[in-house]
């Protein structure tokens, strides 16, 4: 009997060890897509690029934004989302975050409510230049989101109301 106890005891432990490294990888896959995805082209920058200051309680600093296509679908004729209006799926929001005269990070956006990774309707993340998460896509914008809500209702963005 001890030794029935023992055993399962041991395939239970293997079945989580497995299911946990899956997911592991199914994370980094997921951040290393929408890696992808912001570093092809296509993309236009907020204000023709300018270099915007970071406004407190901003974590970001400065930073140039640069929207897909998608989401430039979005802005009206000053360059910015209207007030309720909302993104459509699909749109990728770029905050290239500086030190210096250099990128450090970048910080998404993705518009994708069905992914199983979206908080509040989108896929957040942050990403050093060499690729990696800096924030997961799998923390569904834990930390994030509480701090893009609010009035007025820009669809969870803050830029045009700062800037």
């Amino acid at each position: 009997m001890k030794k029935k106890i023992i055993a399962i005891g041991l395939i239970v432990t293997s079945i989580v060890t497995i299911q946990s490294c899956k997911k592991d990888k199914a994370d980094k896959d997921a951040d290393k897509e929408l890696y992808s995805e912001i570093t092809a082209g296509g993309y236009s920058y907020y204000q023709n690029g300018t270099l915007l200051s970071g406004v407190s309680p901003s974590p970001h600093g400065s930073f140039k934004l640069r929207f897909n296509a998608t989401a430039s679908a979005a802005l009206d004729s000053t360059g910015e989302l209207p007030t309720g209006s909302s993104f459509s799926t699909g749109s990728i929001i770029v905050k290239e975050i500086f030190s210096g005269s250099s990128i450090n990070l970048y910080a998404v956006m993705k518009k994708d409510p069905s992914n199983g990774n979206a908080g509040s309707g989108w896929v957040w993340a942050e990403f050093k230049t060499d690729g990696s998460a800096a924030f997961s896509t799998s923390k569904k914008g834990d930390g994030c989101i509480s701090c893009h809500s609010g009035s007025p209702n820009r669809d969870l963005t803050k830029t045009f109301d700062l800037h």
